[in-house]
């Protein structure tokens, strides 16, 4: 069963023995990465007034865009602790956050800790809640791509199996859980990136944002490419960049720096034929980049959905996927092995039009509020 939590009582600071106030419960969210603390964004919103609300960033990835622009335009509020571990292997940089997530957990007593994705940084928490014996609730619960070689698998998968309370994004997500008999701690809330999609649209619609590199409404397509197994070999990224670069568009590569790095060791120019290099944008900007496309071409998988969500078609370089509802109603191609294919499927007709919504209405995070309080 979902454990349902008492209410919290705390002696009221600088009074009489004995007298006590009731207070809400205090829930501490531990983020470390970008996509973590978009998700972030409203869960914080919904938990104003509704419970006491704490902030832990790992420091697990450094990015000069982590500004206080990027909280403002996403109404984050300033993490309450910061460990600033920065990066390093997986075995070290989980290690270094555990100890510090420990002393934080042991010193705030928070009644939940709740953890977002599949990151290092989601490991680190479930590990430090379960061993100090802290309800852990796990967003983005059940999702799988049943590949074994990608670390965000297994930190999905241990996670969840150290959850207390499992919050799933979709019917497909619960059913995983349900396979694994984890149905009875399982709720399904929606996606709360299609809460921050939805409102961030909404703004750059109504502030006119440009275009980056002066292209045209529907005259450009978006790649975003970082993942080790289309990267690390060179061979692989040559043959990626070769088919870009044959597109019938300009394609604006938001270049992450390993990317920018890796290419220059294999000697691959990134700006070769269509491709438009460029730094990654700011979660704002990205989402009016995306809606104002021909075509999305990643390996990213949050990129896939908000694609799927802004009706733009997708192509996706992995054999893989977690939204495998964005495959199914035909706006995400996965091209793996024959990347030969890979300009053809980018230059594909547009997929038939659809009403659906299976990542939920826009109003996850209250769903995911409702459930950690019960």
């Amino acid at each position: 069963m979902i454990p349902t939590r008492p209410k919290l009582y705390r002696p009221r600071a600088g009074s009489g023995f004995g007298e006590v106030k009731l207070l809400v419960m205090r829930i501490l969210s531990v983020v470390g990465a970008r996509p973590q603390f978009v998700k972030l964004a409203p869960i914080a919103q919904a938990m104003k007034g509704e419970a006491e609300h704490l902030i832990v960033h790992t420091g697990q990835h450094y990015d000069a865009m982590m500004s206080d622009v990027f909280f403002q335009d996403l109404g984050i509020p300033e993490p309450d602790f910061n460990l600033g571990v920065g990066s390093g292997k997986h075995g070290q940089q989980t290690g270094a956050m555990l100890g510090g997530l420990e002393t934080i957990f042991e010193d705030v007593r928070p009644d939940y800790v709740l953890v977002y994705g599949d990151t290092n940084s989601t490991l680190a928490a479930a590990l430090a809640a379960v061993k100090l014996h802290v309800p852990l609730a796990h967003l983005e619960a059940g999702l799988r791509s049943f590949n074994r070689r990608m670390p965000e698998e297994h930190n999905r998968v241990l996670t969840d199996h150290a959850a207390d309370l499992l919050l799933a994004p979709t019917e497909v997500a619960m059913a995983h859980l349900e396979h694994e008999g984890l149905a009875e701690r399982s709720v399904l809330v929606g996606d709360v990136m299609t809460d921050v999609l939805f409102s961030t649209r909404a703004a750059v619609e109504a502030r006119k944002e440009e275009l980056p590199g002066g292209v045209s409404k529907g005259g450009y397509y978006i790649c975003t490419i970082h993942r080790p197994d289309n990267t690390d070999d060179p061979e692989r990224l040559g043959q990626i960049v070769e088919s870009l670069a044959r597109l019938d568009r300009p394609v604006i590569l938001l270049a992450h720096p390993r990317l920018v790095a890796l290419a220059g060791k294999h000697g691959i120019h990134l700006e070769s034929g269509s491709i438009r290099p460029a730094s990654p944008l700011a979660y704002p900007q990205l989402v009016n980049a995306v809606m104002n496309s021909a075509g999305v071409i990643t390996d990213s998988g949050g990129l896939q959905k908000e694609a799927f969500l802004l009706r733009v078609p997708c192509t996706t370089i992995r054999p893989e996927t977690e939204w495998v509802e964005t495959v199914r109603l035909g706006w995400n191609v996965l091209v793996s092995e024959d990347l030969a294919t890979l300009t053809a499927v980018v230059q594909r007709p547009m997929p038939e039009p659809t009403v659906a919504t299976p990542y939920g209405e826009g109003r996850a995070a209250e769903q995911v509020v409702r459930a950690i309080l019960g």
